[in-house]
């Protein structure tokens, strides 16, 4: 009997929460795409043949059917900023333009270009900069990855193991998995008159049209969207945040879903720390959960630097047509900082809405001189 995408997803899901699959017997064979060294010796990540300047080297290339259910890579490069530097693309099935397409780092959650250590569902980075995803990638027929330095300096070392199932078939439904990288250096606020963000003349700016939003994915077809890491350089001080996230399905004209601030969004609460009551300037705890967190959390200092995201794994949103994820930058949009952010989502068919990935030199985290507070309360 065909396997019906239902079944495939929900023993993924047990793959994924607990270790009940471990009891059925399976009817893939396990596979793996390695950096080892092929002439047997212990030089696993290319020392020999480091990755140059301006190089794409194909990394993997694998038939189908099948689904690459993990991904692990650590780096060891000259560049203090290779994790922007070095670009991740991944291909399906002969589609020319790639469904993920992401500095490697972002990816990963690490949007500003330094590691540190966290776990989440589908993805975490261990104790000496191992990166890990655990998306399940479908595909049919065949799946490509290729790595691009597009820093000034060769790539020493690039380990990766790649896990993937090889299927006999897979459900004619099965979607393709996507991530897409977007930044905004610095977001367009409308003023910088203002000293705190609960001013009168932020807090009474309506918006009820998102139109001025920053925009997470855009996408059109049929599927369903995952989550989104996102990074922050703040440019002005206090808190970031204030931005609702506006959720548009398959009608772009007004948002089916709007909420009521970012931390909200991404499932924490008041600013993180209090909102003003810890001292200004000063870093907030941090936090990593399955769906949630917040592991980079600079205070609300200019400069401050942050993490966050949020995954849908638990009830993924779901669209026919279109859909578009944005949030705002300060109420009303009033805010002009940083921000760096990985989508994640799945959909049937190519996905050809999307901006170019920006150039290497303009995804450098640098702050801007865009006036407005340097610190205070939110």
């Amino acid at each position: 009997m065909r396997p019906t995408l239902f079944a495939l997803l929900w023993v993924m899901s047990l793959q994924a929460d607990d270790m009940s699959h471990l009891m059925t017997l399976k009817n893939y064979t396990q596979e793996r795409i390695s950096s080892y060294d092929r002439d047997g010796a212990n030089d696993d990540g290319g020392r020999k043949t480091p990755l140059k300047p301006g190089e794409t080297r194909t990394i993997g290339e694998v038939q189908g059917p099948g689904i690459i259910t993990h991904m692990w890579f650590t780096i060891a490069a000259p560049e203090p900023y290779h994790l922007k530097q070095i670009v991740l693309r991944m291909y399906w099935d002969g589609d020319p333009l790639p469904a993920v397409e992401a500095p490697i780092g972002d990816f990963f959650g690490l949007g500003l270009g330094e590691y540190f250590v966290y776990e989440s569902g589908p993805l975490s980075v261990g104790s000496q900069k191992a990166l890990n995803c655990y998306f399940p990638m479908p595909f049919r027929k065949s799946a490509k990855i290729t790595v691009t330095n597009e820093g000034p300096q060769n790539v020493g070392s690039l380990y990766y193991n790649f896990d993937w199932q090889k299927h006999k078939s897979l459900p004619a439904d099965t979607p393709y998995f996507y991530a897409e990288y977007r930044q905004a250096t610095p977001t367009p606020g409308w003023t910088s008159d203002w000293k705190t963000n609960g001013d009168p003349n932020v807090n009474n700016h309506p918006n009820l049209d998102g139109k001025s939003n920053y925009v997470i994915v855009e996408a059109e077809g049929r599927g369903h969207f995952v989550g989104v890491t996102h990074s922050i350089l703040q440019n002005q001080g206090a808190w970031w945040g204030e931005g609702d996230e506006m959720i548009f399905i398959d009608d772009l004209t007004k948002p089916k879903i709007t909420g009521t601030g970012s931390e909200d969004y991404y499932l924490g609460a008041w600013c993180y720390g209090g909102c003003g009551i810890s001292p200004f300037g000063s870093a907030k705890p941090t936090f990593a959960f399955k769906h949630y967190g917040n592991p980079m959390n600079g205070g609300d200092a200019r400069g401050a630097k942050w993490m966050v995201y949020r995954f849908h794994t638990d009830s993924p949103v779901p669209f026919d047509k279109q859909f578009k994820m944005t949030i705002e930058h300060g109420h009303g949009n009033h805010r002009s900082d940083n921000f760096y952010t990985v989508a994640y989502w799945y959909q049937l068919g190519s996905h050809k809405k999307r901006p170019p990935l920006p150039p290497v030199e303009k995804r450098m985290p640098q702050m801007h001189n865009v006036e407005g507070p340097t610190v205070g309360r939110p």
